[in-house]
């Protein structure tokens, strides 16, 4: 018989990175980090090793794992994984209380929408990659506690494996890239692209495009390393880290993509973007700019409605709600345009079966969302990976929270890849969405390219 959960307070710490350093070595390490807890939905920080069953996703859409049911869909799948927990869990308010942790890929949507995949792969990550956690340490940052969940057994096992946490937030581990970052489409390829959009959009096909690019570079030395420099370049509350063998994730995303708890769903879109400005008086004029743009509102506006639908396929009808339209948000190197829609799960719907109506999400694909998608496969030379995927948890009780991994690394047997985009509409100009390609992660790259 399985011991019951126990939640036992355990010291705070302003950063979950000493503690998780303690963990990372160990099978299945993850992070989901709070890495900055102001900002809206940056409290929690959830960290946990040594799962009881990974569950991979080929590009397929084929399930591959030890003891996981592998001749199910991906989302069926995945629910019978977390069917294995037990369900007689503590009654308590954190967001986390045993389940799954880990990612579903951009790519992951071919399987559930007519796409054709043309594009060549960009990386060998699975389309999704979930672990099935019995245990979990949490951070609350607004009441700065954190908790234990784990049975008696789990409880003893993971305090050994915390007994010599460094407090140092450095290391001797070192990175670098060995070369420079080279982008996978010149200006004058990206602006060919762009004009075929316009003529997409022109023609009725679509209203909106997420376009984006790729660049990649070599590396060697530790990711970790490399995460933690990402980290204090551009803190966001979304971030995460995942690695395994030669291939890791580095997400530090600033945006959420579906969070439920009690039946209630939130998503976050983000559409409309400017850089921070040089002085106070420059990053307000680019503030104001932003928000009183014709052009980036409607963009944002558009994927509102995209989100409203995808929600209303197991929402109660009636219940989806659009409590902030266009609210500036900002960040160490951008403004950004945040809407946030909500609603009710109907009776009979899982988080799991909204998070297969929801994806991917429709900021980084456009509207309609379908042909978005089979537009961008026809443009982007490369798959996506796990860039403008999902990262996050699914517990037992139904309680979900998953980002956009947008400002996301791939690392893939010694190279790293980054991906910049941007929604383009019917008046957007090509000059300044390539631009916009490169703000976005320009602050990435620097980070990942200057030492320690």
């Amino acid at each position: 018989m399985t011991s019951p959960l126990e939640i036992t307070p355990l010291p705070y710490r302003d950063s979950p990175l000493a503690t998780f350093a303690a963990l990372r070595q160990r099978p299945g390490a993850v992070l989901l980090d709070s890495g900055r807890p102001d900002a809206p939905g940056g409290r929690y920080d959830i960290l946990s090793c040594d799962p009881l069953s990974v569950l991979e996703v080929d590009a397929e859409g084929r399930c591959h794992g030890d003891d996981v049911p592998t001749d199910l869909a991906p989302f069926d799948a995945q629910r019978a994984l977390l069917e294995r927990l037990p369900r007689d869990v503590p009654d308590s308010e954190l967001p986390f209380l045993g389940g799954l942790i880990g990612y579903w890929s951009y790519d992951l949507g071919r399987c559930l929408e007519p796409v054709p995949g043309s594009a060549r792969p960009a990386a060998g990550l699975p389309a999704a990659r979930v672990g099935l956690y019995d245990w979990a340490l949490i951070q609350d940052h607004e009441r700065r506690e954190a908790w234990l969940i784990a049975t008696p057994e789990r409880r003893a096992e993971v305090l050994g494996w915390l007994s010599n946490i460094d407090e140092r937030e450095t290391s001797d581990a070192t990175f670098q890239l060995t070369g420079e970052f080279g982008a996978e489409l010149s200006r004058e390829e990206y602006l060919t692209r762009f004009d075929a959009v316009q003529r997409y959009i022109r023609a009725g096909d679509c209203y909106q495009i997420n376009l984006a690019q790729r660049f990649s570079a070599p590396f060697e030395g530790d990711l970790w390393t490399a995460y933690r420099r990402l980290r204090r370049a551009t803190p966001t509350p979304f971030s995460g880290f995942l690695e395994w063998g030669e291939q890791a994730i580095l997400s530090l995303s600033p945006e959420r993509f579906l969070h439920c708890a009690e039946g209630r769903v939130e998503t976050r879109p983000i559409k409309g973007t400017r850089p921070r400005g040089a002085t106070p008086e420059e990053d307000r004029r680019l503030a104001e700019e932003l928000t009183t743009s014709v052009k980036d509102r409607a963009e944002n506006v558009m994927i509102v409605d995209l989100l409203r639908n995808d929600l209303g396929r197991v929402c109660r009808p009636g219940t989806v709600q659009v409590p902030q339209l266009c609210g500036l948000e900002s960040y160490a190197n951008v403004h950004h345009l945040v809407s946030v829609v909500t609603g009710e799960l109907a009776e009979q719907q899982s988080p799991l079966a909204l998070l297969a109506a929801a994806f991917p999400g429709g900021s980084i694909t456009g509207a309609p969302k379908v042909r978005a998608m089979q537009i961008i496969d026809e443009l982007e030379p490369s798959a996506r990976s796990a860039y403008c995927g999902s990262l996050g948890y699914v517990d037992v009780r139904g309680h979900m929270d998953t980002s956009i991994a947008i400002r996301t690394a791939v690392a893939d047997r010694g190279r790293l890849h980054l991906w910049g985009g941007g929604g383009l509409v019917a008046d957007s100009e090509g000059e300044a969405e390539y631009t916009e390609t490169l703000d976005k992660i320009r602050h990435l790259m620097a980070a990942l390219s200057d030492p320690d």
